[in-house]
């Protein structure tokens, strides 16, 4: 037991985990059958009245045993304490290489015990493929079902089974996307059982942080002009910056000076760039947008002939995501690539309100304490920090700041090729893609091999594999800030990822050559008779399923098919890695362990950290340090007059890093600053969320009902009741006779009333008599209608109310987001006037949400009631 581990407010757990240690070593005795029953009996508990929190102690005992018997690792008490952490809804904030993905899985078991499902989200896919796959050997011990969502899970069957598990991997993306499906299914077969009972989310900062300030849209293909782009593009390469435009790099905007505006005007030949009949302003803004304030391969790549987003947190391509309002198609058009049709919004929901929506949740990440007052404020989430199992003996030195970006350069390549002499490995992370590459030229002049990980296709593939190998001797690695998270750098190397590649190798050899293999690295000689039995069974498979093969071969899984002699290959090659790596890592911690270099300061703090924390896993030694220059963008757009005046007053030879108390002062008042910036941002799209939330949630909830029930009758007769009241109010308003008989054709026509009715006959009538009399007629044309169309095709009438309900719901929907969207760009200008813009939006919102809804009713009644079927 770790003595200080157990301080405030960590105390209070201090026996828990001791009572769990304890019967893990009463359960250890178990057999394999009677550990499975625990589940069984756990379950028994609860539905005789037990809580989680009593069942607790024991529930993660039994885990604890199945993870020991399952992978051999036995659990430390800090991981125990990170399942506690998490089982009450908090975020455990845990370093990397504490073994957060292991702790997740002590959490999700006892919640899963409530027969509900829990999902476990991450942030790609690699990530919940990984862990699931891990899951799942561990789960077997204790008869706990294993889901995986992926994105290409086409099959709506398989995707449902996958659903219907008890513990379920999927990413933040595709957790949205189906939940937006599932809200625009039309039949009940459609929708995908999501229970947001209770969710784990890993890397809790990257999704509810990061990802937080652009909403999941789920888009239609809208008309398709590109004429005014290619125009706009032309017009943004005639303007300058300064005299026809100012550009906010702070807040990525552009404004037209007036002399821009004119300057437009008179290239366009229109009186008024800000027509709303034919506006243009729109469509130049973007042009200039794509001109100064995106940039290739830094915001975007060039991918199969399409502009692709690169993720400015992760350094990772986000595939099927594109930018709104116009701003890709800009981008199309600067680049030369076919400009692809406007989308027009389907369905939409930020990821603030997707993760409320479940009963309970959970976080876990290395980074989090710098936005703990947003978690706690948005999300009503505490970060608890979890003690890491051994000391960190990481040093972060000092940053060192140059004058002139290409000496920061010179210095960061001088430094790598110091650090590979010696053969310290060493991880280098950039801000882009167009930097890593930059590096990456210099050290080929150098003459030092290194490997590079961006958001080119190419990259991505060897990500993990890249980032699990970046602690091996005389290995440099170049990668995107936050690239290969959520996979550990191991010193010496990860034995297991090698000997893969090793066999991976060596059995295609085997395979084509059937003769005796050397293996280089290890020296190790393959006997000829194994060789020849292998070969007999790769013939069974294809040369694309050798790594499918090998990757089951080292996860233990059990064949029917006698592959004893691959397993004693691949136990010879693990055998002698994991010696080799053991005694690298000896080596490597002479050496001071990970160099981490980071070339840039970044937006956030957090993200700083989170590269920081690449290094110093598990107690290894390591070191840090920024290179850093007075050009970089974070010192020249944020920095402000005091590092103004100090590139001034400062004498700096150009090859001379300096430190500086000011600097630093000024770097960090600066991500302060815009830390605080971007949580304004979050936070407003979460409150003006809000309001659209109460209504989506309303839409939702009414297309929910329509789907699950059999007959919807009553509610068209209840939308037509509601119509027939608002026509009625106009017409007792009415003075004038034309315009009343206009009302009351309106009203014939409407309920298929063949006689003629006199406005003299109905002056004699009260309202509700006039109003009683039309409902009754309301009812009667309607049951004439339903039984005419009942003799067509028995059942037809009630699929036709759910299909006219469902398909004016999603219209008028759409169409009010539409509404909402230029309501919400537009509502800052009443701030001029003195007016609140959040209170005008809600206020506004409201008068769009009830139009909507009048416009449904009518419609569906007017549908239903006058609509002609053809029959075949």
């Amino acid at each position: 037991m770790i003595n200080f581990l157990f301080q405030q407010p960590l105390k209070k757990h201090e026996k828990t985990i001791r009572l769990i240690n304890k019967l893990s070593e009463r359960l250890d005795d178990y057999s394999d059958a009677e550990l499975e029953k625990q589940t069984e009996k756990f379950k028994e508990k609860i539905n005789n009245g037990a809580d989680l929190n009593t069942i607790m102690p024991e529930a993660f005992a039994s885990v604890k045993i199945a993870i020991k018997r399952a992978t051999g690792l036995i659990l430390f008490d800090t991981q125990i304490l990170g399942g506690i952490i998490l089982h009450y809804g908090q975020i455990a904030e845990m370093k990397t290489g504490e073994g957060k993905t292991i702790a997740a899985m002590l959490s999700a078991y006892l919640n899963a015990l409530n027969e509900k499902s829990v999902h476990i989200i991450t942030v790609n896919e690699y990530l919940a493929k990984r862990d699931a796959n891990l899951a799942k050997q561990i789960f077997n011990k204790l008869d706990i079902s294993i889901g995986l969502i992926q994105s290409n899970t086409n099959d709506h069957i398989n995707k449902k089974k996958e659903y219907e598990c008890s513990i379920i991997y999927i990413t933040n993306n595709e957790l949205g996307f189906d939940y937006l499906r599932n809200n625009m299914s039309i039949n009940q077969e459609e929708i995908l059982k999501q229970d947001f009972h209770y969710a784990i989310i890993d890397e809790v900062d990257s999704i509810l942080i990061d990802e937080a300030r652009t909403p999941l849209i789920i888009s239609g293909k809208a008309e398709k002009d590109s004429s005014k782009y290619l125009e706009s593009q032309s017009i943004s390469e005639q303007l300058e910056a300064t005299i026809h435009y100012e550009i906010d790099e702070k807040t990525k905007n552009i404004t037209l000076t007036e002399r821009g505006i004119a300057a437009c005007e008179k290239i366009l030949q229109i009186n008024n760039l800000y027509n709303l009949n034919n506006s243009w302003i729109k469509y130049i803004l973007n042009s200039l947008k794509a001109k100064e304030l995106f940039i290739k391969n830094k915001d975007y790549i060039i991918k199969e002939n399409n502009i692709v987003i690169v993720d400015e947190f992760t350094g990772r391509i986000m595939e099927g995501r594109r930018w709104s309002d116009g701003l890709h198609q800009a981008i199309e058009a600067k680049e030369r690539t076919e400009i692809q049709a406007e989308n027009r919004t389907l369905a939409s929901i930020t990821y603030q309100n997707l993760f409320l929506l479940y009963n309970k949740l959970s976080g876990m990440t290395g980074t989090a304490k710098t936005e703990e007052q947003e978690f706690e404020k948005i999300y009503n989430l505490k970060v608890i920090e979890i003690p890491t199992h051994k000391s960190c003996q990481r040093q972060d030195l000092p940053d060192l700041v140059y004058k002139a970006e290409y000496n920061k350069w010179k210095s960061i390549a001088h430094e790598c090729y110091d650090m590979y002499k010696i053969g310290r490995p060493t991880l280098v992370g950039t801000t882009s893609i167009e930097k890593s590459e930059l590096l990456a030229k210099i050290l080929i002049e150098l003459k030092i091999p290194y490997n590079l990980l961006n958001a080119r296709p190419e990259n991505i593939a060897r990500e993990a594999e890249i980032i699990a190998q970046a602690g091996r001797k005389y290995n440099i690695t170049i990668a995107t800030n936050m690239a290969g998270r959520g996979t550990d750098i191991v010193l010496g190397g990860n034995p297991v990822g090698i000997s893969k590649k090793q066999l991976e190798e060596l059995l295609k050899t085997i395979k084509y050559k059937k003769q005796e293999v050397l293996d280089p690295r290890n020296q190790q000689s393959i006997e000829l008779d194994d060789i020849e039995v292998a070969g007999a069974i790769l013939n069974k498979h294809k040369n694309s399923d050798i790594e499918k093969y090998v990757c089951k071969i080292s996860e233990k899984y059990k064949f029917n098919e006698n592959n004893n002699v691959i397993n004693n290959i691949y136990e010879k090659i693990l055998k002698e890695n994991i010696i080799k790596c053991k005694k690298e890592k000896e080596d490597i911690l002479r050496l001071g362990g990970l160099y981490i270099i980071g070339t840039e300061r970044h937006e956030s703090r957090r993200i700083d950290n989170q590269l920081r924390g690449r290094s110093g896993r598990q107690g290894d030694k390591g070191s840090s340090r920024f290179f850093l220059s007075l050009e970089d963008n974070l010192f020249r757009i944020f920095g402000g007059e005091n590092i103004s005046q100090l590139m001034q007053t400062l004498n700096m030879d150009a090859n001379t890093p300096i430190e500086s108390i000011l600097l630093n002062k000024s770097l960090n008042s600066a991500q302060k600053k815009i830390e605080g910036y971007f949580y304004d941002i979050r936070k407003q799209l979460f409150e003006y969320d809000q309001v659209i939330n109460n209504q989506r949630q309303a839409i939702y909830a009414e297309r929910k009902r329509i789907l699950e029930s059999n007959c919807m009758r009553d509610s068209i007769l209840e939308y037509g009741e509601s119509t027939l009241e608002e026509i009625l109010k106009i017409y007792v308003q009415e003075n004038n006779i034309k315009n009343k008989n206009r009302i009351i054709i309106q009203i014939s026509k409407l309920l298929n009333i063949s006689e003629n009715f006199t406005i003299e006959q109905l002056n004699r009538m009260t309202y509700m008599e006039i109003k009683n009399f039309f409902i009754e007629q309301l009812y009667i044309s309607y049951d004439l209608r339903e039984n005419y169309i009942e003799q067509l095709r028995p059942g037809l009438m009630r699929q036709l109310e759910k299909y006219y309900l469902l398909q004016q719901i999603d219209q008028g929907w759409q169409g009010h987001l539409e509404k909402m969207m230029i309501l919400k760009e537009s509502i800052g200008w009443r701030s001029y006037g003195q007016q609140d813009p959040l209170i005008e939006y809600k206020n506004e919102a409201f008068n769009l949400f009830i139009n909507m809804v009048t416009h449904i009713r009518q419609t569906v009644t007017y549908l239903v009631m006058r609509s002609r079927l053809i029959v075949n």
